[in-house]
């Protein structure tokens, strides 16, 4: 009688199709930069504990629990990730969405079912699949709608050239009970503070130690999808060199970039000579007109001019045509108090269309913002920057964000 070969897929668990398919979706974020067959899996593990679903690229690992699921067998399936969500949205095909979610999905090994299809997968050998190391424990708690919002205004800063690998992530410090985010491209730099809960058990840091790592943006950017539907506490952890963030039932564990970004005292001054507070609305128009005035004259890329004249008007222009156009042409008005020093007068000053909007987007939460002005220095050739913050003082709120002047001929 001839031996029988050892099953490569042994996990038995049924589960609502729902809860699975979203399970499966987060479980992509664990596969975008995977090599090789065993890494584009997914690792079903059942056990006493339950249902998790395990990926793993090298540079984001993800653990997910199912708690709508049974475990009917325990065991271990590596089954292609891609294939076995495409196979259960196949055999949900013609079904109402309700229905659908609520569809009973059995997977016994490789064999994938429901009261209608029974389909067998190409399971792989769960030894081939490499595991993430075990995360660091918790050192922080944040609100997960906290930190999605921080990080939906930081994330726009970070550099997109990969010839420049630290500066296309986002730095994370945690000191104290704040959680700071930093995110640069040389030509802006966006912080944002996220109010943090220190865990007092955590067996490796005191509280008051300075925490840091730099993750990639692009992590971050698929993360935020993720957070913008939770809401509770999100656990965070410094591992050597990991980050681990537990929201809910999942985890994720991110490799970060090597290097750090420049120190932020260094960059943000902490005295100004001028602090004005703009109304918001009025500047997203007038940046809105002008932007489609740049479009339509086809000199894309031409910085915007905030002009105040003699009289300390301030006003937003394109700066489009030939010299003496510049000359004749007549920005909007915009509302705006001098909070501190003096208004300006006869001064102006050129900053990037496109990253000027994305800071004034990043202040939503507010009608007004401060824009935080130094006066250049005797016989420096450099420009200083323009600083705008969520509070008066060029200091303190939970948002700052350093924007480059541009300079022009």
């Amino acid at each position: 009688m001839s031996e029988q070969p050892t099953p490569v897929a042994t996990a038995h668990i049924t589960a609502p199709y729902g809860p699975l398919a979203d399970a499966l979706k987060i479980a992509e974020f664990g596969t975008g930069c995977a090599t090789g067959p065993a890494q584009h899996s997914a690792l079903i593990e059942a056990d006493d504990t339950g249902l998790t679903l395990r990926t793993h690229d090298w540079e984001t690992a993800v653990s997910i629990t199912v708690p709508t699921a049974t475990v009917t067998r325990a065991g271990a399936s590596l089954l292609p990730l891609a294939q076995l969500t495409k196979s259960l949205k196949a055999m949900m095909a013609g079904e109402a969405k309700a229905t659908a979610a609520r569809t009973t999905v059995t997977l016994a090994g490789d064999l994938l079912s429901t009261d209608h299809l029974t389909v067998p997968l190409p399971a792989l050998p769960v030894g081939e699949f490499a595991p993430a190391r075990k995360p660091a424990p918790v050192a922080a708690h944040l609100d997960a709608q906290d930190l999605y919002r921080q990080l939906q205004r930081v994330i726009p800063a970070a550099c997109t050239d990969d010839t420049l690998p630290t500066l296309t992530a986002v730095q994370m410090t945690l000191e104290g009970s704040t959680l700071t985010l930093a995110a640069t491209d040389r030509y802006r730099f966006a912080v944002a503070d996220v109010p943090a809960i220190r865990n007092p058990d955590h067996p490796l840091t005191a509280p008051e130690l300075t925490l840091t790592t730099l993750i990639p943006a692009s992590v971050l950017t698929r993360l935020a999808t993720y957070l913008k539907t939770q809401t509770g506490p999100v656990g965070i952890a410094f591992g050597t060199p990991e980050l681990t963030l537990t929201v809910g039932d999942t985890t994720l564990t991110i490799q970060p970039r090597d290097g750090a970004l420049p120190l932020l005292d260094a960059l943000f001054s902490t005295t100004v000579d001028t602090s004005l507070t703009l109304e918001r609305a009025t500047a997203q128009k007038a940046l809105k007109k002008c932007a489609a005035l740049i479009a339509a004259s086809g000199e894309r890329g031409s910085p915007v001019t905030l002009r105040w004249d003699e009289t300390g008007t301030l006003t937003l222009a394109p700066r489009i045509g030939e010299p003496d156009d510049l000359a004749r042409i007549k920005g909007m008005p915009l509302t705006f108090a001098t909070v501190h020093g003096d208004t300006p007068t006869d001064r102006e000053l050129h900053t990037n269309s496109a990253f000027l909007a994305d800071a004034l987007a990043a202040f939503d939460a507010t009608d007004t913002l401060t824009l935080h002005l130094r006066n250049p220095k005797e016989n420096s050739s450099s420009l200083p920057p323009l600083l705008l913050t969520t509070n008066p003082r060029p200091t303190g709120g939970d948002y700052r964000h350093l924007l480059m002047p541009v300079r022009v001929s």
